[in-house]
């Protein structure tokens, strides 16, 4: 491609980025998975075993999963309002990546927050502490979202955008699934938990060493197909995983059925941020205006209730079943609350750096225009979700998938943590929650998934046409 053809396609909105730009935005993944996946994954068992929230450890889970959901009607207030204003607003530091410092260092300091043991078995500590962790967490993630679609209208380009922030995001899981429990243990001085860990490195092998590929993937088999074989090959891991905790199998059984599992559920839940961008590019086609953060902050809304209520489920399940949480000296998982405050603190704050990289890297290129920015509002948010069909697949998609994969990532500890010590109903509860609920949420996803309609050829027409709009209101 020639210099000219080059400029005029940047001049259009087709940026083509380099390498470190491109590693640059993924890295805001990673950090945010140091962060917030560390808190959704790990929060209920912190609250059930290590804090015993309430200081009563039969309901400690059913008082954790009511947390979860109030903090959700919550965020349904604080979202709509972060997307408009962001949308309206312009800092000096840059439109959208500015937040990833301005909500980047409450957020580190209310995740530390939450996992201090000092107030235990406190319940209003914990609820004020998570709280204002979820206010936070929007203040970046609604921002971050929005990034990738201000970046290049080059749908190539958002394709690779997405595979990278999923690898990198991929590396953040790495460190919370596979590692925490490791430097939890060495923190505190107790056994290694070498089940856990293996079980959970099975877990994550996909995530690292199939989602680069996810671009090669697609083109080979198409967008709608890509999720319907890898939620399949989902459905068939979670079968395995079921079958060898009944039949109290060898340990492989369960790594082969996590690797198995994991591999479907992670294409299935990375490419899904790939259709953000294209349902902003379709709103903007229909009335005109591209208010990312909205839409963002939709989707963000979705993705968050989607963990929230993967969290919260398996507490009020395995509560109604009877669960118990072993006291310390019984435990295969580490359980010292300094151990946990002091790995979990330094993650954060990890995390944080990683967040000053991201925003140097960043840069915004395709945004609203100026004489449009007054007109956006609070209302936008549910205007934009009622009108914007495909949002509206896309956000039901979100928060199946979310809770899909929360649920077992949640419940994976308690899998791991000595079942065959509780008593028959509870290790039932248990393999649901990791596995049969899930697999079921893998055949939503797929109906779902089916009344999406902006394929690949639909989205690259959209965007031309929103270019000659502009040029022609340009040359007007």
């Amino acid at each position: 491609m020639s210099e000219v053809d080059k400029r005029d396609l940047e001049a259009k909105g087709f940026y083509k980025l380099s390498w470190v730009q491109r590693f640059g935005f993924a890295s805001g993944d990673l950090a945010q998975n140091l962060i917030y996946q560390t808190v959704a994954s790990q929060l209920m068992f912190f609250c059930t075993d290590v804090y015993i929230l309430g200081g009563d450890r039969s309901q400690a889970a059913g008082i954790a999963s009511t947390l979860m959901l109030i903090v959700r009607f919550v965020d349904m207030v604080w979202d709509p309002i972060v997307g408009a204003f962001i949308d309206k607003h312009h800092p000096r530091w840059g439109k959208y990546r500015s937040y990833l410092i301005i909500g980047g260092i409450p957020l580190t300091v209310f995740s530390a927050l939450t996992f201090w043991n000092k107030f235990a078995p406190s319940v209003p500590y914990i609820y004020i502490t998570y709280i204002l962790l979820s206010l936070s967490y929007t203040l970046v993630n609604v921002p971050y979202g929005a990034i990738n679609s201000s970046l290049t209208r080059d749908n190539d380009e958002i394709t690779m955008l997405t595979s990278l922030r999923m690898w990198c995001a991929n590396i953040g899981c790495f460190f919370v699934y596979t590692l925490l429990f490791l430097f939890i243990a060495i923190v505190g001085g107790t056994p290694i938990p070498w089940d856990m860990i293996l079980f959970n490195l099975f877990g994550n092998i996909p995530n690292l060493c199939i989602v680069p590929f996810m671009p090669a993937i697609k083109n080979l088999i198409g967008k709608k197909n890509m999720f319907y074989v890898f939620l399949t090959v989902a459905v068939a891991g979670n079968a395995i995983l079921y079958i060898a905790s009944r039949m109290n199998a060898n340990d492989w059984w369960y790594r082969i059925g996590n690797l198995i599992k994991s591999t479907g559920v992670c294409v299935a839940t990375g490419y899904q941020w790939a259709l953000v961008p294209e349902v902003i590019s379709y709103g903007e086609w229909k009335t005109g205006r591209r208010i990312s953060a909205i839409v963002n902050a939709i989707t963000g809304l979705f993705f968050k209730a989607g963990f929230a209520l993967g969290g919260a489920i398996p507490g009020w399940i395995i509560q109604a079943s009877g669960y118990v949480s072993p006291p310390a000296g019984e435990s295969t998982l580490p359980k010292d609350p300094m151990a946990w405050f002091t790995t979990l603190s330094i993650y954060f704050v990890i995390g944080f750096i990683i967040l000053i990289f991201c925003f140097t890297q960043t840069k915004e290129r395709v945004v609203m225009e100026e004489g449009q920015v007054d007109s956006v509002k609070v209302s936008d948010f549910w205007t934009e979700f009622a009108r914007n069909p495909p949002l509206v697949v896309v956000s039901l998609f979100f928060i199946v998938s979310f809770v899909m994969q929360n649920i077992s990532n949640t419940s994976n500890n308690y899998l791991m943590n000595d079942l065959y010590k509780q008593k028959p109903s509870a290790q039932e509860a248990i393999r649901w929650t990791v596995c049969v609920i899930p697999g079921i949420l893998a055949i939503v996803c797929m109906i779902i998934i089916s009344r999406y309609s902006l394929t690949d050829e639909k989205i690259e027409k959209i965007n031309k046409e929103i270019e000659e709009r502009n040029a022609a209101k340009d040359s007007a």
